[in-house]
């Protein structure tokens, strides 16, 4: 586990990539904002089909760097939720430019379809940013309706 003390150097871009420029901690951000997605188990279902162990690994570094908290489910005391903290959601401008860069890079991108959403991360990225801070914040997500398939 990367600890600020192992951080091979303080480069600002190190640092990010270090953190959280790994695919799998990308993927989980993603799984939260895009499919609202909260629970180990529906992380799993994920269509990347992330290892059991990868995925405990990765969602308690992200917790131990204060990217995500952890909570257990009202309904369920079995289970935790996992949300995006302040630091995490910081993380969205970022997420957000990725898919801008794979809607123009890559032709099979299913975010291609979302051309209002592509229009508005183009036109207006802080306000679209802001906006899907808020809703992740308060426990929305862009695609609620995806029943876990991610559009990205």
């Amino acid at each position: 586990m990367t600890t600020s003390k192992a951080i091979r150097s303080h480069c600002a871009v190190n640092y990010g990539v270090e953190l959280f420029g790994d695919r799998w901690s990308l993927l989980i951000i993603r799984d939260i904002v895009f499919d609202g997605k909260k629970t180990y188990g529906e992380f799993l279902k994920s269509d990347e089909k992330i290892a059991t162990n990868v995925l405990a690994s990765r969602l308690a570094f992200l917790e131990a760097q204060g990217i995500l908290s952890r909570a257990p489910s009202p309904d369920d005391g079995r289970k935790d939720f996992y949300r995006l903290t302040e630091k995490g959601l910081d993380l969205i401008p970022i997420v957000l430019q990725i898919v801008l860069w794979s809607a123009q890079h890559d032709p099979k991108s299913y975010v291609r379809n979302q051309k209002e959403f592509i229009a508005r991360i183009r036109h207006h990225p802080t306000q679209t940013s802001e906006e899907v801070k808020a809703l992740v914040r308060s426990g929305g997500c862009l695609f609620p309706d995806a029943n876990g398939a991610s559009t990205t």
